[in-house]
């Protein structure tokens, strides 16, 4: 998670929303990164998403089963639905995402019975340094 914290700094200082994230396979660091939305204008340029893009580049397939993904913030209705979709293995997320979180905050996507694929989740991993950078950023903006 200390990875996934580092990609949510540099993103602060390019002034995006501080969110990292780290796919893992093994001991191995497949891919990391961080939100792109202002400086893409991709609306779908999560950190989760361009991790799993990375990744699946990487490995040569769109199935990740082997892989867990680190993200600083509990994943969007879009993100938890790439990751049933890429088949991660293992979620692991720092702080709850109050505004969007469906894995556990609004609604839970990943537990949805007739998905084809269940992912793991572990919940509140450095909870409070991946929240303080977040509620860094928005205090600066307002």
């Amino acid at each position: 998670m200390n990875e996934a914290l580092n990609e949510a700094r540099k993103a602060f200082a390019l002034d995006e929303i501080p969110v990292g994230a780290v796919l893992i396979s093994g001991d191995e660091c497949l891919a990391r990164a961080h939100d792109m939305r202002e400086s893409t204008g991709d609306p779908t340029a999560h950190a989760e998403i361009l991790v799993l893009r990375d990744g699946a580049r990487l490995v040569g397939d769109w199935r990740l089963c082997e892989c867990d993904l680190y993200v600083t913030l509990e994943p969007c209705p879009m993100c938890a639905g790439a990751l049933i979709l890429a088949r991660i293995r293992r979620l692991i997320y720092g702080a709850p995402n109050t505004k969007s979180g469906a894995v556990e905050t609004h609604c839970n996507l990943l537990a949805i019975e007739g998905f084809n694929h269940k992912v793991e989740v572990i919940s509140g991993v450095l909870s409070e340094p991946c929240a303080d950078i977040l509620k860094k950023f928005f205090a600066v903006k307002r």
